[in-house]
């Protein structure tokens, strides 16, 4: 018989190193009935060819934090299993050819320290210390990272595998999964095929850790997994006398990177322009197979590799190698429980880092599995960020060949994607291009950025300082300040809580107190059971038992995922709602004459308070008028029917044009709530960060009874704040601030800036970023010198605890 059981606590798709870790972390756990299915056999998919590099900084803490996680398990796997993994600390280091990769280089160095990595800021002849085969004529700048090394991956699978099964999971190769089955909008299990056998597993828990395959698997089950393979080239060189051992180096401006294994050289290469794989899907006999060569395509890397390292070009040409790895969208793996479908969780989509990510991602997954939530932040590998337009195949296709290449690029502050753009429009896009707007793209929406000024390039030049649009943010950021601009956020996400327990449930759900009159507006958070911000949000009552939540549009779907999986027996829909209205955001201290220019409704501040929420009369149709404000002005949110949109925009503007009205975007929009110290959810408060540490407990309200997290907030009042979000502005106005430079506190790195842009009422740049402080006041935390580093430069600031612009709040209720 199959030896396969028919029930299991959870059942793994796919023996890659990712679907190895995920199983042995749940068994680790105490998961004994754990089963794991293999289509062929274990890392035959892309584990098998992996490149093996172990680069433990990343993007964020969180990451890194993963990465570091993976290096230290590789370490103990050989103690523990017997089976050698391979890790060899032999350090890494990449070179800079240019005065903007320097700047990213030291930026990441930065970085580095503040995640407690060792890192040295080496020059050319230091650089040739360490890797002595290395052509530095025209490197100016270099890091070097001792910890940082380099691996076997299919070993690390295998003893991966061996823990697991040591642990009680059961792995079966040759077995592939038919489908997944579901009833009530959860799975219940697998249905899978071995040659002439079939069966099926029962599972309340199903992991998709299929690589490649896995964009399939998921679409037959109604789940969004965006993610395409891609070629990935690389060559093995014979055996080179004397080579000597080696750190990695990585020659990101020519986008190439080099492992010494063996005494023989790896040259591998992330191209600008990549070559998807596998348009009609992945075939499913693929196992252990290899691409056609394509030396035309990778002629252009190897060229500038024997100027950088001459050595290649005396040595022969062991292996031209070509294989398959998948990429996403946005250069980031998935995490977590698919949305669609309780208890379908994911690890997939790793951009050609899933040797070093899956240690670390196996282990959170399983936590996360285990426990109902993440150990850490992890929005930003969340499958939630998912959006289902992504699924689109065309889509897919053409966007990876942009972002295999982007690991290498330069990760400039505001960089764009350059393809597959336009999916998703403002019913006033046109307008909006009419009038000089300049994109961007978030979650699909095209959102005006800035607006070119007549005959100006409609385009951006990234830069480290100043970029060309600079000027442009300055006009609209102070026509904000001093008179009137609107802001096209048709891209709000929008969602409808109706019914007889809706205000129940969102009392529930939500820290303030949303049991207001209709026409009211609270602005508040959903926080998780540790005090932490699952989303942040405002809340207008439209009636009796209807409100509307508004929410950024990035986490609309991590919104409603929070929303449905508390709804439980309360009598309530959630209904999402984003493209049935537009949004104009009128803002500014002579917002009032231009919204009386073209309504005859009352906006005075007696007949119209902040925080309330009046259907108008505007044109010739009627809107939703909305008093907030994310810039810190006097304004109004204009909600208006889709089909409205255009009507109400050309009012507007007409009226506008009399009344100096400036087309503002969503860059001016940012440096002024930052000059306001509002918060951005993703970078300033996440679920990891307690909503009191956050700086809002203005919007908890313990005392209007029971809500998840209010235990925790009633804890950390009496405990005491153990850090706190503090607002700086740099002293030189010179100096730019993006997000991720060091906080430096009395001399120490202490955090990192989570968000930051330039602040052009104040002067100089801002930044927001959390001080650890346990025990102290805020006169104490405020009593310390704090300087900002930036690329190795440390630059003296201003700490508030209190915003930097209007503190009183006196400019939004005038």
């Amino acid at each position: 018989m199959s030896g396969i059981p028919g029930a299991a606590r959870a059942v793994v798709i796919g023996g890659g190193v990712s679907g190895c870790s995920v199983a042995y972390h749940l068994a680790k756990l105490g998961w004994k009935d754990v089963v794991l299915l293999e289509r062929k056999q274990l890392t035959c998919g892309t584990t098998w060819h992996a490149a093996g590099l172990i680069g433990q900084l990343r993007a964020s803490q969180n990451m890194t934090r993963l990465a570091k996680y993976s290096a230290d398990l590789y370490g103990r796997l050989e103690a523990e299993t017997g089976i050698a993994t391979g890790l060899r600390r032999c350090g890494s280091i990449t070179v800079a050819l240019t005065e903007a990769r320097r700047e990213e280089i030291l930026r990441q160095a930065s970085l580095a320290r503040a995640f407690d990595i060792e890192v040295h800021e080496i020059g050319p002849g230091e650089a040739v210390a360490l890797y002595p085969h290395l052509d530095v004529a025209d490197v100016v700048a270099a890091v070097h990272l001792p910890g940082d090394g380099q691996c076997d991956p299919a070993n690390i699978a295998m003893a991966l595998a061996r823990g697991a099964r040591a642990h009680g999971v059961q792995i079966h190769e040759g077995v592939a999964v038919t489908g997944v089955l579901q009833a009530g909008g959860r799975v219940t299990g697998v249905a899978w095929r071995r040659g002439e056998e079939s069966g099926r597993i029962a599972a309340d828990v199903v992991v998709n850790c299929g690589g490649m395959w896995a964009r399939d698997l998921a679409a037959a089950s109604g789940v969004t997994l965006p993610l395409h393979a891609c070629e990935h080239f690389y060559v093995v060189t014979e055996p080179i006398a004397g080579l000597g051992r080696l750190p990695v180096l990585r020659v990101p401006d020519e986008c190439a990177y080099y492992k010494e294994d063996a005494g023989k050289l790896l040259l591998g290469a992330f191209e600008p322009m990549a070559k998807p794989w596998g348009m009609g899907g992945i075939p499913e006999d693929f196992a252990f197979d290899q691409l056609a060569e394509d030396l035309d395509h990778f002629a252009p890397i190897l060229e500038k590799a024997v100027a950088r390292v001459p050595l290649l070009g005396e040595a022969g040409i062991q292996t031209f190698f070509n294989g398959p790895e998948s990429f996403t969208p946005d250069d980031r793996y998935y995490l977590g429980e698919a949305p669609e479908l309780g208890g379908y969780w994911v690890a997939a989509g790793y951009n050609s880092i899933g040797i070093v990510s899956s240690g670390g991602a196996g282990y959170a997954l399983a936590e996360w599995i285990a426990e109902g939530e993440p150990p850490f932040d992890l929005w930003e590998v969340d499958i939630r960020r998912a959006q289902p337009f992504q699924r689109n195949r065309r889509y897919l296709r053409e966007r990876v060949t942009e972002t295999l290449g982007l690991l290498y690029a330069d990760h400039y502050p505001y960089r764009q994607m350059a393809t597959a753009r336009g999916v998703r429009r403002s019913p006033v896009h046109g307008a909006l291009e009419r009038l000089g707007a300049v994109f961007g793209e978030v979650a699909g929406w095209e959102r005006a950025n800035w607006f070119a000024a007549p005959g100006e390039a409609r385009e951006y030049r990234y830069d480290w300082g100043r970029q060309n649009w600079f000027q442009n943010q300055r006009a609209e950021h102070l026509a904000l300040r001093t008179g009137v601009g609107l802001i096209d956020m048709s891209s709000f996400g929008k969602i409808r809580v109706e019914g007889r327990d809706a205000c129940a449930f969102l009392q529930r759900l939500c820290g303030n107190d949303v049991d207001v009159e209709a026409g009211q507006i609270v602005y508040s958070q959903m926080l998780n059971a540790r005090g932490g911000i699952e989303s942040d949000l405002t809340v207008t009552r439209l009636g009796e038992t209807l409100f509307l939540l508004v929410v950024p549009a990035a986490t609309l779907r991590r919104d409603l995922a929070w929303l449905r999986r508390h709804l439980g027996e309360d009598f309530a829909v959630v209904t999402e709602v984003s493209a049935a209205e537009a949004v104009f955001c009128v803002m500014g201290p002579e917002a009032r004459g231009l919204m009386g220019a073209v309504s005859p409704d009352d906006f005075s501040n007696a007949a119209f308070p902040f925080g309330t929420a009046r259907e108008i009369e505007i044109g010739l149709g009627l809107a939703r008028a909305h008093r907030v404000s994310y810039v810190g002005e006097l304004g109004w949110e204009i909600y208006v029917p889709a089909d409205q949109a255009a009507h109400v925009f050309e009012t507007l503007e007409a009226a506008g044009a009399e009344r100096g009205l400036v087309f503002c975007g969503l860059h001016a929009m940012d440096s002024c709530r930052i000059e306001k110290a509002f918060r951005h959810f993703g970078h300033d408060i996440t679920d990891e960060d307690h909503v009191l540490e956050a700086g809002l407990g203005f919007a908890v309200r313990p005392d209007k009874g029971q809500f998840i997290g209010r235990e925790a907030v009633l804890a950390r009042r009496e405990a005491g704040l153990e850090r706190r979000l503090v607002q700086f502005r740099l002293r030189d106005p010179e100096a730019m601030l993006f997000h991720n430079e060091a906080i430096v506190r009395d001399g120490r790195i202490v955090g990192i800036v989570t968000s930051g842009n330039y602040g052009h009422h104040l002067g100089a740049a801002i930044g927001l970023g959390y001080v650890p402080c346990p025990g102290e006041t805020a006169a104490e935390v405020l009593a310390s010198t704090y300087e900002i580093e930036i690329a190795g430069r440390r630059v003296p600031a201003e700490a508030s605890l209190r915003p930097l612009y209007d503190p009183a709040a006196a400019r939004l209720s005038m």
